[in-house]
């Protein structure tokens, strides 16, 4: 862990410090390899980590954001959805800590697939909280950011938090779990048949779920008074993950009186992620850093 924790960009550190749950060993390897668009796509994740960079000391807000990359919980876009995004809040003074999470349907998961990437989730924002003196980072100002799939993560984490869903391993998981906020960007939320994401809802809960899989995973039905304040954007013409995802899970909040914004653009299709080459829809970060700026 010393060697870890360092005054400057980088560093990255395993998640689990003894077993990792819900794991066992096979003959699978992680695969990293740039697809066809460049990005680079982490498939068969097996030793989950979080990427840790660090803004320069004298711009630091203290506040950090939690990054789950998209992937259809098949793949992770890991630069596209993650590092990337990580050194866009580093500008701004906001830690970034990109997960590396497991996905569910590996062969060195042992069971209950589908909450491998929650077990993950949780222990990755506790250990944030446990290191955040180190790393400059307020306690109570951490929040999530996925994209996609990793939205959908963002969001079950955002109403799952309280849950326990792994054993406790070390001090961390003596702390909250809960994000201080949440972003979520062309989110999944819902696994009903309407609106979901196909690819998704196969990865996380198989071909044939239960109705009682689908309304757990589905994190519409979930939110609550305690639900984190919460940033949505999406695409009006996304033709993987309908806008429809978004405004569930707005309409949600607003029943219970979560401070909450959601932007909808009119044309950026999905998995646009920072959209610099689109001079309208780049703008969507920068709307997000007034808004977490302007956060009680």
């Amino acid at each position: 862990m010393v060697a870890t924790q360092i005054s400057a960009q980088q560093a990255i550190m395993p998640l689990w410090p003894k077993e990792i749950p819900n794991q066992k060993e096979t003959d699978e390897k992680e695969v990293s390899a740039f697809n066809n668009d460049g990005i680079i796509w982490i498939t068969d994740v097996q030793v989950p980590t979080i990427e840790v960079y660090l803004p320069n000391k004298r711009i630091a807000t203290g506040q950090a954001v939690v990054i789950f990359p998209g992937g259809g919980y098949s793949g992770l876009a890991y630069d596209w959805e993650g590092t990337d995004i990580a050194k866009a809040l580093n500008a701004k003074g906001i830690a970034g800590i990109v997960v590396k999470y497991r996905l569910p349907w590996s062969n060195s998961i042992t069971k209950d697939k589908n909450v491998v990437p929650l077990q993950d989730a949780q222990r990755a924002i506790r250990m944030v909280r446990k290191n955040a003196e180190d790393w400059g980072i307020a306690p109570n100002k951490i929040g999530v950011m996925g994209f996609s799939a990793g939205g959908h993560l963002a969001s079950t984490l955002g109403t799952h938090y309280n849950e326990k869903v792994y054993p406790r391993q070390d001090e961390a998981d003596d702390l909250s779990a809960r994000p201080d906020f949440l972003a979520l960007v062309y989110p999944v939320i819902t696994l009903g048949e309407v609106s979901t994401h196909t690819g998704s809802r196969k990865s996380l809960v198989g071909e044939n779920p239960t109705q009682a899989q689908i309304d757990y995973l589905s994190n519409e039905k979930h939110v609550n008074k305690d639900t984190p304040p919460t940033f949505l954007i999406h695409a009006a013409d996304d033709g993987a993950v309908p806008v429809e995802n978004s405004i569930l899970f707005f309409r949600a909040l607003q029943e219970y009186g979560i401070p909450s914004a959601l932007h909808v653009y009119p044309h950026g299709g999905h998995g646009f992620s920072l959209a610099l080459h689109d001079s309208v829809l780049r703008g969507w970060i920068n709307v997000f850093f007034d808004w977490v700026e302007h956060l009680d």
